[in-house]
């Protein structure tokens, strides 16, 4: 699906321009209920982690609860039609992640467009993601992996939670950018592929520093680089695969979206106190024990954060054809 950017940035930065009567009591009286913070998935994994995260610190400051509601289902699909059909009123907000900006291309018919239905919220964390692999493997370094992997070709397993997830898809652009040939295993689900590849079974995987951190510090897992620009703090001795791998770079992002058309100053107000609890030193420290980033920004960075980000991975989705099964 072709995203349509400009109207995505257009109604991030203009967002402010939107009539909408009465905005100074509406934003005033903000929130006036319980508001449902929407989670694509099980109650597991970073995504519902930051949600409850956030959703406590937005609970104790605006004076309502956040209840954060679980809608698994067709890789958040599910979740994200039912908060763009909701009012858009800042009582329905959906926690939206990189997974989003994949299903924009994955999917060729969805019932409703991620660009234009959803209003950019707030970021939260940005989500690094490791190159691990077990312990035995003869390679101990980035380089070292690449030569064992050329002088292999074809033979090493790459693990993957299945077709279209930043696993497979952060292990594509490795492979390309390094020049590598790995055969991709898909699992249906982290648990599988990481026992697998704790026994052996499979060599490499690319995933969540805050999946993998307990495994990387108990030794059943050896980390070789970080797929971010900069080192990790939970892992401060583990390089960078761009020192090795030029202008590679990877990460998984989580933050909240609303129904397009939410007024501005509702915005306005989510994104300040998201923006504060990133700027607080005990929410922060959390964050990274984790095993993420905080990434504050306005709306408007927001949204270009985003469109930036489904434009670049749209393009490794085609050029690797990758589709959702």
């Amino acid at each position: 699906m072709k995203v349509p950017r400009r109207q995505f940035l257009h109604l991030a930065v203009g967002a402010a321009a939107l009539p909408v009567l009465p905005r100074t009591t509406r934003a005033q009286a903000y929130p006036t209920r319980p508001v449902r913070l929407v989670v694509g998935f099980p109650p597991s994994g970073f995504i519902d982690t930051a949600a409850r995260l956030i959703g406590q610190w937005l609970s104790e400051r605006l004076g309502q609860q956040f209840v954060i509601e679980n809608r698994p289902g067709a890789s958040s699909n599910i979740a994200s039609a039912d908060v763009m059909r909701a009012l858009p009123d800042g009582h329905t907000l959906l926690t939206v992640a990189d997974v989003n900006a994949y299903n924009a291309t994955l999917f060729d018919k969805l019932n409703f467009n991620f660009i234009r239905d959803v209003a950019p919220v707030a970021s939260i964390a940005s989500v690094p993601f490791v190159m691990v692999v077990n312990p035995s493997f003869p390679a101990k370094t980035v380089p070292e992996f690449i030569a064992y992997a050329k002088v292999n070709s074809g033979k090493l397993n790459m693990a993957s939670v299945g077709p279209g997830s930043p696993s497979q898809l952060f292990g594509v652009l490795f492979k390309v950018m390094a020049g590598v040939d790995l055969v991709t295993v898909n699992y249906r689900g982290a648990g599988p592929a990481l026992l697998d590849l704790i026994s052996g079974r499979v060599e490499v995987i690319f995933f969540s520093v805050a999946a993998t951190i307990g495994y990387i510090r108990s030794g059943k897992l050896r980390p070789l680089g970080v797929t971010t620009t900069r080192r990790v703090g939970v892992l401060p001795d583990v390089p960078i695969i761009g020192e090795f791998v030029p202008g590679y770079e990877a990460a998984g992002w989580v933050g909240i979206g609303a129904p397009a058309n939410t007024p501005p100053e509702i915005i306005a107000i989510l994104n300040n106190q998201v923006n504060a609890a990133l700027a607080d030193r005990t929410f922060k420290a959390r964050l990274v024990d984790l095993g993420m980033e905080p990434f504050a920004n306005s709306p408007a960075e927001f949204g270009k954060f985003i469109a930036d980000y489904t434009e670049k991975w749209a393009k490794v989705i085609r050029a690797a054809g990758i589709k959702a099964e």
